[in-house]
């Protein structure tokens, strides 16, 4: 009998697990910071992207979608997002992204909390967002706690890779956070880290669970592997002698792998970053100073660091109207290169900026953000130029499983825009 149900889940799930896909006759974005290639095919199995680009052949038995007109893309990766652990962000109860009492920090996981089913989800999916990098709020201490990187997949398993970094305030936050000043909150990190070193040399003797304690014993585990380099210390700061400082820590902690967030002002040190090699990921267009830190904004930011040499990507961070935006971000970073005195990036640079950057910055990029061959295939099918406002995704497959194109938003406008005598809830009839 259970040989049989074996035999039968195996039927079941052959044809899904197997099935070959071709896009062909479409304008190609393979989102490695290449130009688009016109006429090109894509083609991906087992969840897998196989080839893309001009002179693809179609395998024989592929389901083949003709492209003609359309573009294909990898999906965009939000970073840094609250999808999956805030429902609403008023309502306290469904709201997981900061712990403002907890005795915990750095041992905060956000990977134990996703929930696949957020509205949100499947309304960002339908803006083409196929993955997002989860990072917690710092809410107690300068340590935010461990983020998550995520897809968008109507399936009940959302967590790519739990764990997959530790973030940290410093600047004007981390100093709120640490007492009232950025050396009070340069003085916790160095202390935390130490402490982790405390624990690794003799765990036994290690308190952790004193009321009192500020690093628990679950902390000082999660600040090992930063150490260890074995999870990247994702800092955020904006001011260049922040960043500056930041990338100094390598000095003290040799195997420590940082990415930057933030980086208002990075383009005042943008030499500086690259020589260290830190990835970044920074908003797009922030030339509106609303700190101090930030006093030297400017649109040409990110331009200007990627002209330096910097490795970066764009953050969804403060996008109002979703993650879904970045497109127009990076539209914009596009746009402005027309613009007198300005720096911005190519289209190809644009894309790759919110599809394989974000994914580099953490060392996924051989996994996710691109289609070449052997990355997840995360593909979506847009009418138009993905970067232009008007163009909208006609498909999405996450790990070569097609979408449903349909949202609880998508499902009330379709309700309510041609409202017909009986179809509305009772309190419509007043």
């Amino acid at each position: 009998m259970k040989r049989a149900f074996l035999l039968l889940a195996t039927m079941l799930a052959s044809p899904v697990a197997a099935q070959t896909v071709a896009i062909t006759n479409a304008t190609i974005a393979v989102g490695d910071g290449s130009a688009p290639v016109e006429n090109g095919t894509v083609v991906f199995q087992n969840g897998r992207i196989v080839a893309a680009g001009s002179g693809v052949a179609v395998p024989a038995g592929a389901q083949v979608i003709d492209g003609s007109g359309k573009w294909v893309a990898p999906g965009f990766i939000a970073g840094f997002s609250d999808l999956g652990i805030s429902d609403a962000g008023g309502v306290r109860e469904s709201n997981d992204t900061g712990a403002r009492t907890a005795p915990f920090n750095a041992a905060i996981d956000v990977s134990t909390s996703i929930n696949p089913a957020e509205v949100k989800i499947a309304n960002e999916r339908l803006g083409g967002v196929t993955r997002a990098l989860v990072a917690p709020e710092a809410s107690n201490s300068i340590f935010a706690g461990q983020g998550a990187v995520i897809d968008l997949g109507n399936d009940p398993n959302a967590v790519t890779r739990p764990r997959a970094f530790q973030f940290v305030e410093l600047g004007e936050a981390g100093g709120r956070l640490a007492g009232g000043s950025r050396p009070a909150a340069y003085a916790a990190l160095r202390d935390a880290l130490a402490q982790a070193e405390d624990y690794r040399r003799n765990p036994a003797a290690f308190g952790g669970r004193e009321k009192d304690s500020m690093v628990k014993r679950g902390d000082a585990q999660a600040l090992l592997r930063v150490l260890d380099g074995s999870v990247p210390l994702v800092v955020h700061v904006e001011r260049a002698s922040d960043i500056l400082t930041v990338l100094a820590l390598p000095r003290e902690y040799p195997k420590l792998k940082l990415v930057l967030t933030g980086v208002t002002e990075g383009w005042m040190v943008a030499r500086e970053i690259a020589a260290a090699r830190v990835p970044v990921i920074a908003a797009a267009l922030a030339d509106l100073p609303a700190q101090f830190e930030s006093l030297g904004a400017t649109e040409s930011n990110v331009g200007r660091m990627r002209a330096a040499g910097v490795q970066v990507a764009l953050a969804s961070t403060g996008n109002n109207g979703g993650e879904h935006n970045l497109r127009q971000y990076a539209g914009n970073l596009v746009a402005i290169t027309r613009v007198p005195g300005h720096t911005g990036l190519t289209w190809g640079e644009a894309l790759a900026a919110i599809t394989s950057g974000p994914a580099a910055a953490l060392g996924m990029d051989n996994e996710l953000g691109s289609l070449r061959a052997g990355r997840r295939a995360d593909v979506v099918l847009w009418d138009g130029d993905p970067l232009e406002i008007a163009s909208a995704p006609t498909a999405v497959w996450i790990d070569g499983q097609p979408q449903p194109m349909r949202s609880r938003q998508s499902q009330l406008r379709d309700r309510y825009l041609v409202p017909t005598e009986g179809a509305l809830p009772k309190a419509y009839e007043r």
